[in-house]
């Protein structure tokens, strides 16, 4: 083993050997779940900066999700040595800046992730960004595995186009995201394509390695499914064998309900015990219409608990308003920030030297370390470009999941929620759900438990992507998702549909509501304002407004609603129960709106983020049943 670095570990033999390769290797890495892949990258960056001097603007870095790259990031900024000023970037993320830089008169910024993705597949293809990377002399890709359609597109043209070494990490036995391609018979031959590419394109001078040896789970209970990594790798990679996935999917949940099984989640035992969870909990479920399920019966049971968001649903923290509100010019100094901190609610463990570095760094003023300038803060605030670290979601001691959601995150204690035998009909295939399941059971350190499965007969993915409850009559809606942009953020609250005062409303969300309050909305108006939409929603919490409805929800509202292509809906919920408070983020709006209610000129406030599976109430004369005759 090599000696201890900064970060106090020591290397084993397989991950020195992946180390210690020159700049020019070839290299494909299999790491297995908890085999140390992330700590691994990081002395791999160091010895590429420090030993094959290379600088940090000849590596590139990239990875699948927003919170692989947070990690690697934050990695690197307590861990690495020589390597600490090397950026990891996403795809989405690496392929706008190459687009800002190639083709500057499109306005990529409001382009779809699919779009941008094109884009920069195009312009790496024909030469146009050959100029960007003339010192490139290494690739690092983290999460392979996951790359299907356009992402593996561009990742097979970058190895393609220039000429350098690259350390591409993956593990085949975790590809679960194949769903993200719309056709069944494409999505099976997407799935660990990439692998084959490598293999073909690269021949005798790709080298491979493995990592095997798990460091994350700590008993043989978080053990349970790590005999089967190797079973799931070999079928992945088996391009013409038969699929392992029933067989292999039944042994897997064989082995999870030999575990414990906690029961219900209405046994006041249960609930007594998560409330107060030793350590860190996860409560993973198939799809995240059984987590807004789990989600909303420990609210009923009192239980405070995280429900894990979409990794490109990115809210930013109420602080981030309290510093716009505070300051009234355009430029803010680190002694005013500094001077701001102790008014700022900052998360546990935000470090005011951290933040300010993030800060500098989205607002490119590396060379002025001493201020920031507002106006491009709040541009960049508003095109949704602040860094991962500051939109991250708040820890919790209790995180509920899909297990799509919980790819690559790990827990102390984890609660599977049974996912029942295979039927007929999965949009995914055995061999998916296999690897789904691998993936919730491989998350914990110490304690692998089961949950009886929730009952989703009434509950079902239905307009606009939302899930919804149903009844068992035709025409019964029962309630609807909320999701991140439900309320109205265009101007204060208080200013428009919603009468009241702005600043106390403000001032009320920075400091009287906690994240996990429930909230009810209460229909403003007996008839829609607009054709097409559900009349508004007032948002109240202990009875006091905090805004209303966005357009985007009264459209998806009425949506729902509307029966048939023929119909119109004429009876909204007068009621909406189980809304919970995700979060109380910053936006940005009318600056003269702002301005106009004293809130400051930078358009900056803030507005309560919903989250829940909720429950429609009905008047009584109505009960919903006026679409029972149409």
């Amino acid at each position: 083993m090599s000696e201890p670095y900064q970060g106090g570990h020591l290397l084993t033999a397989e991950q020195e050997a992946v180390v210690r390769q020159s700049a020019d290797a070839l290299l494909l890495v299999t790491a297995g779940a908890g085999s140390g892949k992330t700590h691994t990258l990081v002395r791999r960056l160091d010895v590429l900066v420090a030993q094959e001097e290379l600088g940090a603007g000849e590596i590139l870095v990239l990875s699948f999700s927003r919170a692989a790259v947070r990690e690697l990031r934050t990695r690197l900024a307590r861990h690495g040595e020589a390597a600490r000023h090397v950026r990891a970037q996403t795809f989405d993320s690496w392929a706008l800046d190459v687009l800002v830089q190639v083709a500057a008169d499109e306005e990529w910024r409001s382009r779809s992730f699919e779009d941008r993705i094109v884009g920069a597949t195009d312009a790496i293809a024909d030469g146009r960004a050959d100029h960007l990377y003339e010192e490139l002399r290494h690739v690092v890709i983290d999460e392979v595995q996951d790359l299907v359609g356009s992402r593996r597109e561009l990742v097979e043209t970058l190895l393609e186009r220039y000429d350098c070494g690259f350390t591409v990490v993956g593990d085949p036995a975790q590809a679960i995201y194949g769903f993200q391609v719309e056709d069944p018979e494409e999505r099976a031959g997407e799935t660990n394509r990439f692998f084959d590419w490598l293999r073909i394109t690269f021949g005798d001078d790709l080298l491979e390695l493995r990592l095997t040896e798990n460091f994350r789970a700590r008993t043989e209970e978080s053990r349970t499914a790590l005999p089967i990594g190797p079973v799931l790798q070999a079928g992945a990679e088996a391009r013409d064998a038969p699929h392992l996935g029933p067989k292999t999917f039944n042994e897997l949940r064989t082995a999870l309900l030999g575990t414990l099984n906690i029961g219900e989640l209405d046994d006041e035992f249960v609930l007594a015990a998560l409330r107060d969870p030793v350590g860190s909990t996860a409560i993973l479920s198939r799809t995240n219409g059984q987590a807004l399920l789990v989600s909303g019966q420990l609210h009923a049971g009192q239980v405070p608990h995280r429900l894990q968001r979409a990794a490109q649903d990115r809210a930013v923290p109420s602080w981030m308003a309290t510093l716009f509100r505070s300051s009234a010019g355009s430029v803010l100094t680190r002694d005013r920030f500094d001077e701001l901190v102790p008014n700022l609610s900052l998360s546990p463990g935000g470090d005011p030297d951290v933040l300010w570095g993030l800060l500098l760094r989205s607002t490119m003023r590396r060379g002025n370390r001493h201020s920031i300038d507002l106006i491009e803060l709040r541009s960049v605030l508003a095109a949704g470009r602040l860094p991962d670290e500051i939109t991250a979601q708040p820890s919790s001691p209790l995180v509920v999941s899909s297990f799509h959601r919980a790819k690559g995150l790990e827990f102390d204690r984890v609660i599977v929620v049974d996912p029942g035998p295979l039927l007929d009909g999965r949009e995914s295939d055995p061999d998916e759900e296999a690897r789904m399941l691998y993936v919730a059971m491989t998350r914990p350190r110490d304690e692998l438990m089961w949950l009886n499965t929730p009952d989703t007969r009434l509950v079902r993915k239905g307009h606009a992507a939302r899930w919804g409850r149903y009844g068992w009559q035709r025409w019964q809606r029962m309630g609807l998702e909320f999701l991140g942009e439900d309320v109205h953020r265009d101007e204060p609250a208080g200013t428009s549909v919603l009468s009241g005062n702005p600043v106390e409303i403000q001032d009320y969300l920075r400091t009287e509501i906690s994240v996990g309050d429930e909230l009810v909305l209460e229909r403003m108006y007996e008839d829609s304002l607009e054709e097409g939409q559900s009349p508004p929603y007032l948002v109240r919490h202990a009875g006091c407004p905090l805004g209303t409805t966005s357009r985007s929800f009264q459209r998806d509202l009425y949506g729902f609603l509307r029966l048939s292509r023929d119909y119109v809906p004429r009876v909204y919920p007068r009621v909406i129960r189980g809304v919970y408070l995700d979060a109380v983020e910053t936006v940005t709006g009318s600056e003269a709106a702002g301005s106009l209610v004293g809130l400051g000129a930078h358009g900056v406030w803030l507005v309560p983020r919903l989250t829940g599976l909720s429950w429609f109430g009905y008047d009584a004369k109505d009960d919903g049943r006026e679409a029972k005759d149409d």
